[in-house]
């Protein structure tokens, strides 16, 4: 009798530990969470981590998150880190365009392919900005000293080959200057960059409407044109294309996980980000910073993803950022 007690008391240890060793809580069967923003503080891609991880506590409050950053070399960095992880049910990465033409221009031997597509999260048009102080009031301002002397204008942006990167040599071609020429400087992450701006090292600077909007607003910086098919909501800026610019894009965010994951582990991730973007924290997250909801799991983003991979590479190899 006491044999079998003892028997029974250690299944139910077995089962606890198992259980705890699984991570599952509450109903997302996850217990702790850690998200990577391959990038400094201050940026896109950490905005929005920390974005998720409030609207995660807030839908799942018996979950805990972690974010933490690995910056450098457009999130190549972190998507090599990403790797190491294979297996790892618990880990997400914060990625998006800007790290499709981080992959191609540094020959990255981690690939998107080797990572499990999780989630697009949202699309976020960019903003061109100039300090305060700058003697081009207009866009047409801006165009006419870039073509007296592309050398002269230098502009702050994120990653090397990223969104902001490419919308310069978007620029660039649309007012007829060679996007070879653009005399772009690339930074890690948007503080950085706002920093450049601030302190007026640089002539303009270009990054998603949500890192500079507010800097706008307080005046300390002077929207030029926005990369909208139409005027935005929360920037009083025209678009490229009033500006004379035949140039419109939009940099979009999702999360990926480390490859190898097993099916389960993939819907676990997959049902509690779809959870995260239903709640009400996520919502009021995406109408503050200016971002448009483009939420997509599963097949449809794995072949978004492919198809961003063969567009850029193109873009990128005739701004002369890949051979």
């Amino acid at each position: 009798m006491r044999l079998r007690r003892l028997a029974a008391l250690a299944a139910l240890s077995l089962a606890a530990l198992t259980a705890c060793g699984s991570g599952e809580s509450g109903g997302s069967g996850i217990g702790a969470l850690r998200i990577m923003a391959p990038a400094s503080p201050g940026g896109g891609w950490d905005q929005t981590s920390r974005a998720a991880e409030e609207a995660l506590k807030a839908a799942e409050p018996s979950l805990r998150v972690e974010v933490y950053n690995v910056p450098g070399a457009g999130g190549t960095i972190g998507l090599a880190q990403l790797a190491g992880e294979k297996g790892n049910g618990d880990l997400l990465m914060t990625m998006g365009l800007v790290m499709v033409g981080a992959v191609e221009q540094n020959k990255s031997k981690v690939t998107l392919a080797d990572t499990t597509p999780i989630a697009k999260l949202t699309e976020e048009y960019e903003i061109v900005v100039v300090p305060a102080g700058s003697p081009y009031r207009t866009l047409g301002d801006l165009v006419t000293a870039w073509k007296a002397d592309p050398a002269k204008i230098a502009i702050a942006g994120g990653s090397a080959g990223g969104t902001d990167h490419i919308v310069a040599g978007l620029m660039a071609k649309a007012a007829g200057i060679d996007p070879k020429r653009v005399n772009y400087i690339a930074h890690s992450g948007g503080g950085e960059a706002l920093n450049a701006l601030l302190g007026e090292k640089v002539a303009l600077g270009i990054s998603g409407v949500g890192e500079f909007a507010e800097h706008v607003k307080s005046g300390k910086l002077r929207a030029l044109a926005v990369s909208s098919p139409a005027r935005i909501g929360n920037v009083d800026a025209p678009t490229l294309k009033e500006g004379g610019l035949d140039v419109e894009l939009a940099n979009w965010r999702g999360f990926v996980a480390p490859g190898g994951l097993d099916d389960a582990a993939t819907k676990r991730l997959t049902d509690l980000v779809t959870t995260m973007h239903d709640s009400q924290a996520w919502k009021d997250t995406v109408a503050r910073n200016g971002w448009t909801d483009a939420f997509q799991t599963g097949r449809p983003f794995a072949d978004f993803l492919a198809a961003e991979q063969k567009k850029i590479r193109g873009v990128i190899a005739e701004m002369g950022l890949v051979s």
